[in-house]
């Protein structure tokens, strides 16, 4: 999947060209599990569609058998913005629901080594501030304010972030998350535990 988004957004030039003349209006993340749904983004205007691979990262305590405890994440988020207009109208939902499973199969080397668009990294300050820097296209420093599990239980939470300042953007929304869950205990864990994940990011202004 990593290869075929290759081929449709190769080209630097071509990507930022159709990146700047797509409508993201028509575009909207599915924000319900089957059973809840997150706050939809009322009154704003979407202004940067991507997705997220990188580490869910929490702690334990020697030889606690108590959970981990989250400390926060870091992913490097990668443009699809260009790929909207080249998917077939009737399955745009569907193909961009199945990029993050398809994602987490590939090491960050490989996607280093890709030609696929990283525009921005996400990471938690040491305040513990979820924070998304998207660069020409804002940033975000974030508190959740919604939360509901993931479909199957077997990732993190998808989530609706706002904004505490400073930030240029209002919003964001984690989505379609792949795994990124720790173990249900810290039982023969290390201190330090990095859960890979995947999923997509809507960013609202």
């Amino acid at each position: 999947m990593v290869s075929s988004i290759e081929a449709r957004s190769t080209g630097r030039a071509a990507r930022a060209a159709r990146a700047a003349t797509v409508d993201l209006s028509k575009y909207s993340p599915s924000l319900s599990n089957g059973s809840a749904s997150l706050p939809a983004p009322t009154g704003m205007t979407l202004k940067a569609l991507t997705l997220g691979r990188g580490t869910q990262n929490y702690t334990c305590s020697p030889g606690s058998t108590a959970a981990p405890v989250a400390i926060g994440a870091v992913a490097e988020l990668i443009d699809i913005t260009a790929l909207l207009p080249l998917l077939p109208a009737n399955e745009v939902t569907k193909i961009l629901n199945e990029l993050p499973g398809y994602l987490i199969n590939y090491s960050f080397e490989q996607l280093e080594n890709s030609s696929i668009p990283a525009c921005g990294r996400h990471y938690f300050t040491k305040a513990g501030v979820p924070t998304f820097d998207l660069g020409k296209k804002g940033k975000l420093s974030g508190k959740k304010a919604a939360a509901i599990a993931a479909p199957g239980g077997k990732a993190v939470d998808w989530l609706q972030l706002t904004a505490v300042d400073p930030s240029t953007l209002r919003a964001a929304y984690r989505v379609q998350t792949v795994k990124g869950k720790p173990p249900k205990s810290c039982k023969g864990q290390p201190a330090a535990i990095e859960v890979q994940y995947a999923a997509q990011y809507w960013f609202y202004a």
